[in-house]
């Protein structure tokens, strides 16, 4: 398994459809930079956000999330609450072939901000918008920018195809369109 270079990237997302929108350069002129990187591509966050409550004092569940601790906020720019985090989408619609895996690491633009971008590997054969958790670890509040660069996704090619990819497994998160809350 390999690391894919910037051509390979290009490649797919051209003729196979693996990222829409495609940035085909880095664009950073006044903004946090996005698309194409040496060795990824640079994910932007859309403008729809989650942002976590502690309004009605509820416990966070994995098996059992309750929606109303999140309050919905659509805007060129989120801010998140102190010691807190926000669920967001890419605006880039993702489509991962069958042979390769993905990760996905927060851009050091606001890592080194305390913010951190946490988001699951892309299995193969996955498709759907990223839902991406955005944690603020520091005391202050955190301003998000909307249609900029948020994370970096590496792109690994294996020598053979996998017995079984997320699309077999016919996983819960396949083809998402918006915000996912967990599901069990």
């Amino acid at each position: 398994m390999g690391l894919k270079p910037d051509h390979w990237i290009t490649r797919m997302a051209r003729d196979h459809r693996m990222i829409e929108p495609f940035a085909e350069k880095q664009v950073s002129d006044g903004v946090i930079s996005y698309g194409v990187s040496s060795y990824g591509y640079d994910i932007r966050v859309a403008n729809e956000f989650k942002i976590f409550t502690n309004v009605y004092s509820a416990m966070v569940d994995p098996k059992k999330f309750d929606p109303k601790s999140m309050v919905d906020f659509n805007g060129d720019m989120c801010i998140i609450p102190p010691n807190s985090f926000a669920l967001a989408r890419t605006v880039e619609y993702f489509r991962i072939p069958r042979n390769v895996l993905t990760i996905c690491l927060g851009k050091s633009t606001y890592a080194r901000c305390g913010i951190i971008v946490n988001v699951t590997p892309f299995e193969p054969e996955w498709e759907g918008y990223v839902t991406l958790e955005i944690s603020n670890t520091t005391p202050l509040p955190a301003k998000i920018y909307a249609n900029e660069g948020i994370a970096q996704v590496l792109f690994f090619e294996a020598d053979d195809i996998c017995k079984i990819s997320y699309a077999d497994k016919k996983g819960k998160y396949q083809r998402q369109q918006q915000i996912q809350l967990p599901r069990l």
